[in-house]
């Protein structure tokens, strides 16, 4: 017989059944921004004011780029320490996903903003100091960080970061503004919540392999890595917010959602009002509304052909994992 050089994938031998649970269920819930009618948002963007025009822009242009960071640098980076061929097979999944989101945005520019406003937007996002610190901060992680500590920049990018810009479409969607943009804002949310609840159960397996002295060395670098990029994203969020006064709400749903990556990551809890009786209501009804409905035939919402979005609440963050 001849020695075997490369092993085929066999997905009827499932080594770890989360696997096929979280490509089944990214799979299930696939979807493309081209599906979603932008155009129809475009009376509510008219009504809305310079200042609201500005931050609309610049949180999509700041999400544009930890999209970007995800999909080029940190998937490439999560891939090279699997531990099933199906899970470099999920990794796969996300990469593209992410790379699906990344473009969302800019069909979201491409609708509402001029050639000029979009350029402005985006030499905005490239030079901002805050947005490019935190960029720093978790690719340099991704490139020189072990594998364990490249999986923890990933949940609090993916659970956490984004969150400071996913706040202001669901705003508006909880004021039945924007609607439709936030349509794909609750797709991106819906896959992400997947993505970091898997990432983190693939952390939790090689936490728990790890000496009760080598736990306690991570568990220290990470409440440190949260403190310092919870640090920045106040400093993000108040050049975002201050001019609209809605930053002192943003700011504790970003505690909410740092609470939320830790329990990915299998860890307690930093914040101790970061639970969503403290969210602004407004978004976190946004988050729990259903999609629209769009004819199939023309103009397609989040609905078509897989279903509706069912609401956000914590079980969206169990995709099957039997977490201890």
């Amino acid at each position: 017989m001849v020695e075997t050089y490369y092993k085929a994938i066999n997905w009827n031998q499932i080594e770890d059944k989360v696997d096929k649970a979280t490509w089944e269920k990214l799979t299930e819930q696939f979807w493309l921004d081209t599906r979603i009618p932008l155009s129809n948002d475009r009376d509510d963007w008219r009504q809305l004011s310079e200042v609201e025009h500005t931050l609309v822009g610049r949180v999509f242009g700041g999400l544009t780029l930890l999209d970007t960071l995800q999909s080029q640098d940190g998937m490439d980076q999560l891939r090279r320490d699997t531990r099933t061929q199906e899970e470099m097979a999920v990794f796969n999944n996300i990469q593209f996903m992410e790379s699906v989101h990344a473009k969302s945005y800019s069909s979201i520019f491409s609708t509402l903003n001029t050639t000029e406003e979009i350029e402005e937007i985006f030499d905005w996002t490239n030079h901002n100091q805050y947005l490019q610190h935190k960029a720093e901060v978790i690719n340099e992680i991704y490139q020189n960080g072990k594998p364990l500590e490249k999986k923890v920049a990933s949940v609090f990018l993916e659970t956490f970061l984004f969150y400071s810009g996913f706040y202001t479409p669901l705003y508006y969607l909880g004021n039945n503004k924007l609607t439709n943009v936030a349509e794909i804002i609750k797709l991106i949310i819906r896959d992400e919540s997947v993505h970091g609840t898997y990432i983190g159960y693939k952390f939790q397996l090689g936490f728990n392999e790890l000496s009760q002295s080598d736990q306690q060395k991570l568990q220290d670098w990470m409440y440190d890595l949260l403190y310092s990029l919870y640090d920045n994203e106040e400093k993000y969020t108040s050049l975002l917010y201050d001019d609209i006064g809605w930053t002192d709400d943003v700011n504790k749903f970003l505690r909410y959602n740092a609470n939320k990556a830790l329990m990915n990551l299998g860890q307690n809890p930093l914040f101790a009002d970061g639970n969503a009786e403290n969210v602004n209501p407004i978004v976190m009804n946004g988050i729990s509304t259903g999609t629209n409905n769009h004819d199939f035939f023309s103009q397609v919402g989040n609905g078509y052909l897989l279903g509706k979005v069912a609401a956000m609440k914590d079980s969206d963050y169990n995709i099957g994992l039997d977490k201890k």
